[in-house]
């Protein structure tokens, strides 16, 4: 096949997609409390804002793969950048929570068709091996340079625009992109024998959708509520139905083969606990760093970059040139203990801690372990893989992450509400001090779902030391991991 002329104009456009879809899974944390205000969100309700974009994209994210396999990658692309620019443009115009909630889920529901087709139009572009390698390296930088681009983007629009334009940004480039679409992207038919798992995309959306609003609802009803304790067996039993019927389907979303295997399946966990912790994490700072200390958007959202500046300095530079030496655990596991430690330092928060000598440290140490666990999970999971099943294989991986950041949004989010709730029980003997026991018990609260976050670091670490027996990769195949979301 004769090369693309247009190839590296297609790399502009599809990377600048790519980087749109990355960008709304962190440009909203800086935004959230300036849109609670105003919309008037309850602190039960608020995860949604992300949890509904995260749900929708990890939940439909294999059945966008299929779609663009039915219609065509360029078609499906298309529409996808259209219907994301329509639901951002929805959201910033939103006037009560529930309108900004079902406009995210629409936006997570368009990027799950963009991403996977993104992806397979840009290794379509790039036919040579070694520019090919160049040009998902490109893709892979931006794309995990998104979330810091995210929070800092995030808090300059809040404070010298507004809240809105967190959401409103994407239309412009969407417009961009489409245009550019049409311009340089060769178009690809789609396969005639595909078919849509649509049961499957049922079954699991709905399970997982269940869980998220039972952990949800636990917040306001207790653990021990029937609606809460229905919906969590309901998604239990959803779940439980979607792997069965993906054993028997013909051609499944999420073909069984990819889990079993006992590395990929290590590392699909690995990654998923991690992502709940630190979805977790920007979610409570996000809120400390302006509620209690209060800092402006702008410096929220540069608080955060020296953990994604630890997190690139871990994945590039330590775990880039370790893993073709060491086995892949020999840094995971290490890595999620270092990530750890640093949510345990976190939780030593109070409502007047200073960020170089209380905070800082224990960012840089979750950032450091991150990117030690970021690399080998990538290159594991796509170790051996038949390229028949790439696809589906960097799917799953995408889809893990998405469904980590749902239920640890949800899970942690609850469990901070319900201990600040009970520390104004136990404490607010004196009114007069109202005010000032509010801000111990956020921060308490806050400090409680760290313990969790930790608490799935830690076993992040025990399945990787359980599971994940790789080998140390071959020189020259390190490295060579799929793209799929960076988070931190």
């Amino acid at each position: 096949m004769a090369a693309d002329p247009h190839r590296w104009w297609s790399l502009v456009v599809i990377a600048v997609a790519q980087l749109m879809v990355v960008l709304d899974s962190t440009i909203v944390n800086i935004a959230l409390p300036s849109a609670q205000d105003e919309l008037g969100m309850s602190d039960g309700d608020r995860q949604w804002v992300i949890t509904a974009y995260t749900l929708a994209f990890g939940g439909l994210l294999l059945l966008g793969g299929r779609i663009a396999d039915l219609l065509g990658r360029k078609r499906v692309f298309v529409t996808g950048l259209i219907g994301f620019a329509t639901a951002s443009a929805l959201g910033g115009a939103a006037v009560s929570p529930g309108m900004l909630f079902g406009a995210r889920a629409l936006q997570g529901a368009f990027a799950a068709v963009l991403a996977p087709s993104a992806l397979s139009l840009l290794a379509t572009a790039f036919t040579d091996p070694r520019e090919r390698g160049k040009a998902f390296g490109i893709f892979g930088a931006l794309a995990g340079s998104g979330s810091a681009l995210g929070f800092i983007a995030g808090g300059l629009l809040t404070e010298y625009l507004d809240w809105r334009w967190c959401l409103y940004v994407n239309t412009p480039i969407a417009i961009v992109a489409v245009c550019g679409a049409f311009a340089v992207l060769r178009d690809r038919p789609g396969r005639a024998g595909a078919r849509l798992d649509v049961p499957g995309a049922l079954l699991g959306c709905g399970g997982l959708v269940a869980l998220v609003y039972g952990f949800s609802e636990a917040e306001s009803r207790g653990w021990a509520d029937g609606f809460v304790l229905g919906l969590l067996t309901a998604g239990a039993a959803l779940l439980a139905v979607f792997v069965w019927w993906q054993a028997r389907t013909p051609e499944p979303l999420l073909p069984l083969h990819i889990v079993r295997d006992r590395d990929r399946a290590g590392s699909y966990l690995t990654m998923m606990l991690a992502i709940m912790g630190m979805f977790g994490l920007f979610l409570f700072m996000t809120y400390y760093f302006q509620v209690v200390l209060g800092y402006s958007p702008a410096w929220t959202g540069l608080a955060f970059v020296p953990l994604t500046a630890a997190t690139v300095t871990g994945s590039l530079q330590i775990a880039g040139r370790l893993l073709q030496h060491v086995p892949p655990r020999t840094l995971m596991a290490p890595g999620m203990f270092l990530a750890a430690c640093g949510m345990v330092m976190l939780t030593r928060l109070t409502v007047d801690s200073a960020y170089l000598t209380d905070i800082l440290p224990g960012l840089l140490l979750i950032g450091l372990g991150m990117g030690l666990t970021y690399m080998p999970v990538f290159a594991t999971v796509t170790a051996g893989v038949a390229p028949r099943d790439s696809g589906v294989t960097s799917a799953t991986l995408n889809t893990s992450q998405q469904v980590g950041g749902s239920v640890g949004t949800a899970l942690l989010n609850t469990v901070a509400t319900t201990s600040t709730a009970g520390y104004l029980t136990a404490h607010l003997t004196d009114p007069a001090a109202r005010a000032e026991v509010t801000r111990e018990a956020v921060v308490h609260g806050y400090t409680v779902a760290l313990w969790c976050a930790a608490g799935l670091m830690l076993l992040a670490a025990l399945v990787t030391s359980l599971l994940v027996t790789a080998r140390a990769p071959k020189h020259g195949t390190a490295g060579r991991a799929p793209v799929a979301e960076s988070v931190g």
